[in-house]
């Protein structure tokens, strides 16, 4: 009797036990996973903070305006854009300046009620530091850091309230001892008189290992736990070597003693012509949720091809683990995951204008610019204007080959799958006068689809490449006359197709399989992702025309279009 009620209880418990674990299981797979990157296309070098339940995240802007988008989440994944950091023409200036200058890492921290984001600006004024009560705006014009002499500068405030400033900056007594050599100095910072105190101090000279002459030290936060005072910056160079490596002290001013298992994050190992690969990983900040996780932000790129990529540097997210008392990103894979489980944070919540994973959005164009939109450097006149559901924008002599502020309005190219899509009024007058749509890398590297008149006056759709010496027209193809017209651009990882269309079924092609490469960063060079604009141009001669576009359209799919016999 008493074996038969044993083995009763045994079964009873494994069955408990079974159901228990399955429950578990199940739980764990209902749990919402995200999509890297949680900003495509050109974000570059995120810093993040925290205010309670809210969290803000901010990113490099260069040469485009407004300068440094700010955005909002609740989850740490989903995210809107409230606003921009410099989005007055009294803030900066960038009027001649090549696109990959301006404005570098912006760095966002809260603290006592108020929300502080220092930058530098290049070529055009150097650091300085901005303030805002609300983080949608408005912030403050600068206050210009005169005394620090580098880039990436980071606001740290500690339990006292008092503030420092850590910068990349030169190497002791200016002196290098190799390609490379910078260190991170650290500086008093004067919230009340919002300027920089004292002597700077090198906390790190070079980086995790000088006898490995380690290269490119820079974007340094500093953050306050369990009684050590931790250094996360990158190192390696922006690029394929890209990385981030941890240092910490007891005491705020050091000395700083780097992690004998750096670097906490990196791809650099690994090849690019892997299945789907995230390389160029770096420049990371932290941030501690309110239930006790730790994630962090950082750059990374999405490879189509060996090398080629043409979103530029991209916002990704993922986990941080304390080993030893020491923090690691994406502790548990050697690769950086498109995939992670969601943070223990709020409720999910979408965003109106999605920013990552798939999706289709239209603008119709009404009596405003959605949030994400960029200049060409700053618009200093009225040239373009919003009325009945369209955007009017006028010819100007000024191009985008240039460096001041030609009649330009860009979203980011998102995907290497997919395609951007405009609705065209425009009716030409003379040869030189060209709108339409362009996909924009730099001043010497774009593809500009445009609608104009040949020399006896007869509607052409024309594509033009740009060159060192100028553009060159590569494809004609004979287009309608005053009507409208749609025009589009089809990205296919390393290929492009140039198409235009009279009802949006037929798709004439311009040219097809155009080179893709071509715009890439690692054919470009500089910092910057590319850019579909709309586009209206008189290329250096007067005009007193306007181009209206009625809406614009971008996707991460590729689009099956027939073509118009």
């Amino acid at each position: 009797m008493m074996s038969r009620f044993f083995t009763f209880f045994l079964i009873c418990m494994i069955t408990m036990l079974g159901t228990s674990l399955s429950q578990a299981q199940k739980t764990d797979m209902q749990k919402e996973s995200f999509q890297n990157p949680i900003l495509a296309g050109f974000y570059p070098d995120p810093s993040i903070c925290r205010a309670g339940d809210d969290y803000y995240l901010v990113n490099s802007t260069f040469a485009y305006f407004p300068g440094i988008p700010v955005f909002h989440s609740r989850d740490l994944v989903n995210w809107k854009q409230v606003g921009n950091v410099m989005d007055r023409n009294e803030q900066m200036n960038l009027e001649g300046l090549r696109i990959s200058r301006g404005i570098f890492a912006p760095a966002i921290t809260y603290h006592d009620g108020l929300f502080y984001v220092v930058c530098t600006l290049v070529d055009a004024g150097g650091n300085f530091v901005v303030t805002a009560k609300d983080p949608a705006g408005p912030w403050s014009n600068p206050y210009w850091l005169r005394d620090v002499s580098g880039i990436d500068p980071s606001l740290f405030f500690d339990n006292d309230g008092q503030g420092y400033l850590v910068y990349n900056s030169e190497p002791p007594n200016n002196k290098s001892l190799y390609n490379g050599h910078r260190s991170i100095k650290m500086i008093r910072f004067d919230k009340e008189k919002m300027t920089t105190v004292g002597e700077p101090e090198i906390i790190v000279n070079g980086g995790t290992d000088l006898s490995k002459n380690p290269i490119w030290i820079e974007a340094p936060h500093l953050y306050h736990v369990n009684g050590w005072y931790y250094l996360l910056a990158a190192e390696g160079g922006t690029s394929w070597n890209h990385s981030a490596v941890i240092f910490r002290s007891r005491k705020v001013e050091g000395p700083y003693e780097p992690w004998e298992r750096n670097p906490i994050l990196t791809q650099r190992h690994l090849d690019w012509d892997r299945e789907n690969p995230v390389a160029c990983t770096g420049h990371a900040d932290m941030v501690q949720t309110r239930s006790g996780e730790w994630w962090a932000v950082f750059l990374g790129t999405r490879p189509y091809e060996g090398p080629y990529f043409n979103t530029g540097r991209e916002t990704f997210l993922a986990p941080v683990k304390w080993q030893d008392g020491w923090p690691v990103i994406n502790p548990d894979f050697e690769e950086v995951q498109y995939s992670y489980l969601v943070p223990e944070t709020s409720e999910l919540s979408k965003s109106p204008i999605p920013l990552s994973g798939n999706f289709t959005h239209r603008e119709e164009f009404r009596d405003s610019l959605e949030q994400g939109w960029l200049f060409l450097r700053n618009p200093k006149d009225a040239w373009y204007s919003f009325e009945k559901g369209s955007l009017h924008m006028k010819l100007r002599p000024e191009t985008i080959a240039g460096k001041m502020n030609p009649s330009f309005i860009g979203k980011r190219q998102t995907h290497h799958i997919g395609y951007a899509s405009t609705a065209l009024e425009f009716n030409p007058k003379h040869p030189f006068e060209k709108a339409g749509l362009s996909v924009f890398q730099n001043e010497s590297h774009y593809y500009f689809l445009c609608k104009s008149i040949d020399q006896a006056g007869k509607g052409v759709i024309q594509l033009y490449k740009s060159g060192e010496n100028g553009e060159e027209m590569i494809a004609e193809e004979k287009g309608p006359g005053p009507e409208s017209v749609i025009l589009k651009i089809v990205s296919r990882g390393n290929l492009y197709d140039f198409l235009f269309s009279t009802d949006g079924k037929d798709w004439i092609p311009v040219k097809r399989d155009v080179d893709a490469t071509f715009l890439s960063t690692e054919t470009a060079g500089g910092f910057v992702g590319c850019i579909y604009g709309l586009y209206a141009t008189s290329n250096g001669e007067s005009s007193a025309n306007s181009a209206r576009f009625d809406w614009f359209e971008y996707a991460n799919e590729e689009p099956l279009y027939q073509q118009a016999k």
